[in-house]
Order: C-alpha cells, then sequence, then structure tokens
C-alpha cells in the first residue's frame, strides 16, 4: 500500500504542465499581441503566397516558435476552416498535436551548429513527405549556427523543393549573416503590451479556478517586461506561494517590488520641499532591503508616467491598472512639466554614477536633497521694465531652524548657482571683446549678494576647524560628477578658520579664483546652513607662485594661458572643450 501511495503521488507530479504549454495557443486567432503578423501568414495561405523561408525575430516569449508551430500545422492541415486555422480533426493536425508529425521537424540552433548537422538535414530535404503537403524545418536559435554551417545552408535555402519549408527563430537578427537575411521573409515581433498579458493571465486565472487582483496582475505584466512566457512562469510560481487567491501584497512581497505608493509619497514631499521626510523615506525603502539603484529604477519610471499624463493625447502610454491611473492624473497636475524634466535629469544621472560611487547611500540622498530644493531655487524668467522679485530660499536644515532666506534674482551670477550643469541656452557667436569687459575688477567677489541674503537675525553657533571641513566636503561632493575641475579645488586645500568665523580657502591660480568667485555665494550659504552661523566670512586667496617657474603638463598651460586671457575659460564652456 505505501508504494501504491508513493507511485500515485509520482504519477499527480508528472502530470502538472506550467501554464506557458498548457495555455499555449494552438491557432492563429489565439497568439497574444502580434495580430499584425499572423494576419499576414493567414493572407499569404489564402493567396498560396507562402515564401520558401520566413524569419521570425524578436525578444524571448513572445511567440515566436509558437507561430511557426502553428504555421506548420496550418499549411499541412488538409480541411481548412473559411478563416484559415486548422481543422484539428485530420490525421496530419491530430498527429501534429501529438508530437508524432513526420512533416515538421523542430531543430535546436544551439545544439545542432556544426556543418555536419546542417547536410544532414539537407540529405533529409530531399525526401518528399510521404503525408501531407509540406515537410517543414523549424530551427530555433539560428544564430548559434557557426559560418561554416551557415555558408552550407545557402543554397538548399534559396532554392529548396517546393515541398520544403524553412521557418528560422532567432533574438538576435544582427548575429545572422546577410546572405541568409536576404534569402528569408523577414517578421519582427513585437513586445507584447502590459494590457495584452493582463487580459491573458485573466484568462489563465479563470481557468483555473483563480481569484487574482487586477493590481496584482499589471505587477506582474511590468515585471515581465513584454513576455508572455515570463509573466505566466511568475503566474505559476506566485500561486504556488498563495494558493487560489492571488493579492497585490503577496505579488509585492515575492517579486520584490517596491510599493508605487512610496513613489507617490516622495513625490509629494519633494514638491513640498520637505526634504527631512524625503530622508526619512528613503530611509525607510533601504531598511526594506530595497537597493538603491531598484529605487531610481522605479522613481524614473514614476516620473515618466506623471510626464504622458500632462497630455490627454499621451495618457494611453501609462502602462498601470485603470484604478491607478487617477492617481497618476491628479499628482500630474500638481506638478509643472518642466520641475518633472529637472527631477528625471537628476533621478537620471544619479542612475547613471551609482555603480561608481563609494558612498552610495549619500550619492542617494544628495540626488534627493537637490530634487527637494528645486521648488525653491531662482528660477530666470521673463522681467517688464527690470522688475524683480525676491524669491524665498528654503534651506535643507532641522525643522526648528528652517528660515525664509530673501534671494536677489537682479544679479545674474547669482541665479547661476541653481544646479550644478545648469541648461542653458548658448550664444550664437562668443564675442571677446564683451567678455573682457565682463572681467571679474579686483576685490568684486559678491559678498554685496551674501550680505543681502544674510537675514536680520543671524545664528552664529560656535564650531571647529572639523565641523567645517565636513561642510566644506559635502559641498564639494554635489560638483563631484558634474564639474571635476571645480570639485578637485575645493578638495585640494581645506579651509582655513580665522578669528571671528572667518574663512581663509587657499587656490592655485587666478583661473580658479575666478571660477570659485562664480559660486562663492552658493558656497557660501551652503557652509552657513549647515553650520547655523550667518556671521561666516569667506576669503579666497591666490598661492604665490615663485617666479620664473614655467608650466609643464597641458593642463598647467591652459591655466597659464587662460589666466593671462580668461576668455579662453568661456571659449572651453561655451564650446564643452576638454585640454
Amino acid at each position: 500500500m505505501k508504494q501504491k501511495k508513493h507511485s500515485k503521488h509520482i504519477v499527480f507530479m508528472e502530470n502538472f504542465i506550467v501554464s506557458a504549454r498548457k495555455y499555449r495557443p494552438q491557432t492563429f486567432d489565439t497568439v497574444v499581441g502580434q495580430k499584425s503578423i499572423t494576419n499576414t501568414l493567414k493572407n499569404a495561405i489564402r493567396n498560396n503566397q507562402l515564401a520558401q523561408a520566413f524569419l521570425f525575430c524578436g525578444p524571448r516569449g513572445i511567440g515566436k516558435t509558437t507561430c511557426a508551430r502553428i504555421l506548420a500545422k496550418t499549411i499541412n492541415c488538409e480541411n481548412l476552416s473559411p478563416n484559415i486555422e486548422a481543422c484539428d480533426k485530420c490525421p496530419s493536425c491530430v498527429s501534429f498535436n501529438e508530437n508524432a508529425s513526420f512533416n515538421i521537424y523542430e531543430l535546436d540552433g544551439a545544439s545542432n551548429n556544426s556543418v555536419d548537422e546542417i547536410r544532414n538535414l539537407v540529405d533529409k530535404v530531399r525526401i518528399p513527405p510521404q503525408m501531407g503537403k509540406y515537410k517543414v524545418y523549424i530551427i530555433d536559435e539560428v544564430h548559434m549556427l557557426s559560418a561554416s554551417a551557415f555558408n552550407a545552408f545557402l543554397k538548399t535555402l534559396e532554392e529548396p523543393p517546393a515541398y520544403a519549408k524553412f521557418i528560422l527563430a532567432t533574438t538576435e537578427k544582427h548575429k545572422i549573416i546577410p546572405t541568409i537575411l536576404s534569402r528569408c521573409q523577414i517578421f519582427d515581433f513585437k513586445r507584447i503590451t502590459a494590457d495584452d498579458i493582463v487580459t491573458h493571465l485573466k484568462f489563465v486565472a479563470d481557468k483555473e479556478g483563480i481569484d487574482a487582483e487586477e493590481h496584482a496582475l499589471h505587477i506582474i505584466a511590468q515585471k515581465a517586461d513584454g513576455a508572455m512566457r515570463d509573466a505566466l512562469s511568475i503566474f505559476d510560481q506566485l500561486v504556488s506561494f498563495a494558493g487560489n487567491k492571488l493579492t497585490y501584497n503577496t505579488v509585492l512581497e515575492n517579486l520584490n517590488v517596491l510599493d508605487y505608493e512610496f513613489y507617490f509619497q516622495i513625490t509629494s514631499q519633494i514638491l513640498e520641499c520637505d526634504i527631512s521626510n524625503i530622508l526619512l523615506t528613503i530611509n525607510e525603502i533601504l531598511e526594506k532591503g530595497f537597493d538603491g539603484q531598484h529605487f531610481l529604477i522605479g522613481f524614473g519610471q514614476h516620473l515618466r508616467n506623471l510626464l504622458v499624463c500632462k497630455d490627454p493625447i499621451t495618457v494611453k502610454l501609462l502602462e498601470t491598472a485603470p484604478s491607478i491611473r487617477s492617481r497618476y492624473e491628479e499628482q500630474a497636475r500638481l506638478s509643472p512639466v518642466d520641475i518633472l524634466l529637472k527631477l528625471l535629469d537628476i533621478n537620471n544621472r544619479c542612475d547613471l554614477n551609482y555603480k561608481i560611487s563609494n558612498n552610495k547611500r549619500l550619492h542617494l540622498e544628495l540626488a534627493l536633497m537637490q530634487m527637494g530644493s528645486l521648488l525653491n531655487q531662482p528660477v530666470a524668467a521673463p522681467m517688464k521694465d527690470n522688475e524683480s522679485k525676491p524669491v524665498p530660499v528654503k534651506t535643507p536644515t532641522s525643522p526648528e531652524n528652517k528660515m525664509n532666506v530673501p534671494q536677489k534674482p537682479a544679479i545674474s551670477q547669482s541665479q547661476e548657482h541653481v544646479r550644478p550643469k545648469d541648461m542653458k541656452s548658448f550664444p550664437s557667436t562668443i564675442s571677446i571683446k564683451e567678455t573682457k569687459k565682463e572681467e571679474n575688477k579686483p576685490g568684486d567677489n559678491g559678498s554685496d549678494v551674501v550680505e543681502e541674503t544674510r537675514p536680520s537675525y543671524r545664528p552664529a553657533d560656535d564650531f571647529t576647524q572639523t565641523h567645517l571641513e565636513t561642510a566644506w566636503d559635502e559641498f564639494a561632493e554635489i560638483y563631484h560628477m558634474a564639474a571635476p575641475d571645480l570639485y578637485n579645488a575645493l578638495k585640494k586645500h581645506p579651509p582655513i578658520l580665522k578669528e571671528n568665523f572667518a574663512i581663509e580657502f587657499y587656490v592655485e591660480n587666478k583661473l580658479l579664483e575666478e571660477k570659485l568667485n562664480q559660486k562663492r555665494n552658493e558656497l557660501l550659504l551652503s557652509v552657513m546652513s549647515k553650520l547655523n552661523n550667518f556671521s561666516i566670512t569667506l576669503q579666497i586667496l591666490v598661492i604665490e607662485t615663485p617666479k620664473g617657474s614655467k608650466p609643464y603638463t597641458d593642463r598647467e598651460k591652459f591655466d597659464h594661458m587662460a589666466a593671462k586671457n580668461p576668455t579662453l575659460l568661456n571659449l572651453r564652456e561655451e564650446l564643452d572643450l576638454d585640454v
């Protein structure tokens, strides 16, 4: 009796068929998401215009091999329906369904990629079919064939017998030699849309008696990335865990997907300039075990969804559950387009540099703090009759130390410190004569702007040299990737704390002095905010070099020339040149 029970258990396990095979389409009409291709193939059969060779290209799991099998089955069917579908009753269809057809051969290009294998195939092609009209050869992953195998296949592929048809399938069309491509009719399969995947998953869930939430199916469809086979595999995995009820939370837990609520929450905090809660939210996300880059990818998709919701024409590009679309549309109405574009730009730059960053958490937090400061930064706008309106600046300090610092937008240099690499329009011509007029005069370092931005009540907390260097380094990190030359200048020498909160900072040459003076206000305000001391003064000095020393490296030569003629620096920046 024990042996009998054990054998029954084995039979049960062997009878289980994964959904990707169990619900594999058997007719052209049941193929999901490839309507244009299936209609073309049906018309070719109807009009008796079948090519001798087909090449099906596209990503994995989208129906290439399935369509090849349906095509092979249909052209050999003895009783085609008026809709050009196989009857599933004639001897040819029955033998195909039972995997016993002698007219249809499936080969794996990865394991049959040698010249000898192709020569054997060519020899078999010479034998006509014993039953049915066509002998069909389906070669999957054909790009894996060797160059010699391709060449051995050329003549047969170009002039096969009338009864022989070849269907090649590949995920990497660029690896197939042009002489093969020119002998085939090429069909490019597309990725299956999320809506089509959700519809098919609902069909499978109904057939299997599984209660699945629509939100859960949408997460599966997004995770599958356009591949129906992947979606069905994920569906089977989740059903094995959850049983007959598939919920949104179950999918999040098992697929390691971040809840979209976090993206809505952090976007709202960015729009409210609530930097403190932004940092708390990202800390909660990281404590849940999610990688920072995982968040960046998801947040970029969230911002993209908000952008497409800004225009009714592009709302159809939103690939989410219908119940969530209203939330996207509501948050999109509160988000200006220019702010969304800047957020995407910061998110993309952070994503690109995330892997090479030594302190990944700080790198992510700095990007989020920049996002949270966007709405409080001065924005250049057309002014009437030289009128200017003060723009409040909100510093990312603790809630009890938050204060509004008025900014003076009338001075252009103070407006240029909005971002490390702010987008600006380049002039059509560069006038060296005009640029010379705008050279900084001795002692003109923008101190009047800083005095204007100092609040009437000036907190002046004590701080040490160590505190100063920490605040200085945090400011320098902002320009680590955006402006390496400025970053190196800030990091080369430490700032020196003098009496009465005076700071001296030394640079190598006049060129660096000029560049740092352009960022002086931003640097000073950042340090004052971090140290909670608005009585700090900053003086940028040039280290005296011995007379007669000559530049040696290309960088030194350029700095030497630019110190004599600063317009070279402007020319290099405008043309985006490197030394």
